[in-house]
């Protein structure tokens, strides 16, 4: 059978073939599955809090319980990638995703809110980034980076799309009622998608490169391995603190609310351009030096926000290089595994190394309120993240493989 007759185009090498289907069902799939299982939990909260007398500490730690659920059940989920593909796990996630949406829409009480995110959370490791960029690096490799940067750029939309969605069917129905569309959205969206797009043959693995001689307990071992997984979790800690602190911060020194969203809003948008540059900054720059240049970056971005009050325009300028950084951070997550270890083992190291790095995420928005108070502001709260950005930075250094 031709590989247009088995749905399949070529990929230029003669050794591999990628399904036509993959790369515009996950740029929907991962709109979708960001904008409604993410972004509307922020839009609908208030909403929630006013309704149930739950306070809001309380429901956004049932959010972040589901972060760090993700976060475990990545490790598993890897495993599977590797062996079986993404297809079951993805459209397993989809419809996980939607009864945890249900569930949440009708919680009576506050356990049970719980419950639903704890579902939720397990979906969100089959249905986000990490299986969709197994995906497309086995079918992809080793033209992979570019197929990462479509979809990553697809779902920095996500927000874009599903955020003032969310708020319109909030305006005309409950929460609940509006969870309860949404889920709906997202079992049409996705389920069919998941299931149709991505059933193509699973590739064998890629020979492991040279260097890497005793499997993934080799690679899990090295030194090089831990030192990334402490270098993306320092950072994954400060930069979702600093994108959640910005408004308060923002607003501590004599912005409006408006102003300060709208800061955000356009660092956003370069976190949008930071993707679109990436792969010509892995053509220039070896992958350790590549890690060190964007954490460093980072945290220098972080650090000017610590210490400069103004003039707006260029607090705007700042926030919109931190979007470029953390574009590029994304990617360079993704990339990280087969640019040292090959994508032999793709999905099981990429969840094992990811899984700190997610829960650091998700503590960070509570933790950086936190420390705030005792520090004495969110000026003060933002100099100790670049400190910890710089850390990152320096244990970048020790990422180094033995790959010539």
């Amino acid at each position: 059978m031709s590989d247009l007759q088995s749905g399949v185009a070529a990929t230029g090498t003669g050794v591999r073939s990628r399904p036509r289907a993959v790369l515009p069902a996950l740029c929907v799939t991962q709109i979708t599955s960001w904008g409604i299982v993410y972004y509307a939990f922020p839009v609908l909260n208030p909403a929630i809090t006013a309704d149930t007398g739950w306070s809001a500490g309380a429901t956004t730690a049932a959010f972040s319980a589901a972060l760090v659920v993700s976060a475990i059940a990545g490790i598993y989920v890897g495993r599977v990638l590797d062996h079986r593909g993404p297809r079951l796990v993805m459209t397993a996630g989809s419809v996980l995703g939607t009864l945890g949406l249900l569930v949440i829409a009708a919680a009576p009480n506050l356990p049970a809110f719980f419950a639903g995110w704890f579902l939720t959370g397990a979906a969100m490791a089959a249905i986000f980034y990490q299986p969709a960029f197994a995906a497309l690096t086995r079918w992809w490799a080793p033209d992979h980076v570019r197929a990462l940067t479509i979809v990553t750029l697809a779902g920095g939309l996500a927000s874009t799309v599903f955020s003032p969605l969310t708020a319109i069917l909030a305006d005309h129905m409950s929460w609940r009622a509006t969870y309860v569309v949404l889920s709906g959205i997202l079992a049409v969206l996705t389920v069919p998608a998941h299931a149709l797009a991505l059933k193509a043959p699973w590739p064998p693995a890629p020979a492991s490169p040279p260097h890497v001689t005793g499997g993934h307990e080799q690679v899990v071992r090295s030194r090089a391995f831990w030192m990334l997984a402490v270098t993306f979790t320092l950072s994954a800690f400060a930069m979702y603190a600093v994108v959640i602190g910005l408004v308060p911060l923002l607003i501590e020194r004599g912005y409006t609310t408006t102003q300060a969203a709208w800061v955000l809003g356009l660092g956003g948008a370069g976190q949008t351009l930071g993707r679109t540059l990436y792969a010509t900054l892995a053509r220039r720059l070896g992958v350790t030096a590549r890690t060190v240049a964007l954490i460093a970056l980072g945290a220098i971005t972080t650090a000017a926000l610590a210490v400069v009050a103004g003039p707006y325009a260029l607090l705007v300028a700042v926030s919109v290089l931190a979007g470029v950084i953390r574009g590029n951070l994304t990617l360079l997550q993704a990339t990280a595994v087969t640019d040292r270890w090959g994508a032999t083992h793709y999905g099981r190291l990429s969840g094992l190394l990811g899984a700190p790095a997610h829960a650091a995420a998700a503590i960070a928005p509570f933790a950086g309120a936190v420390l705030a108070g005792p520090l004495g502001g969110y000026p003060a709260l933002f100099a100790l993240l670049a400190i910890l950005s710089t850390t990152a930075a320096v244990t970048a250094f020790g990422t180094r493989t033995q790959q010539r």
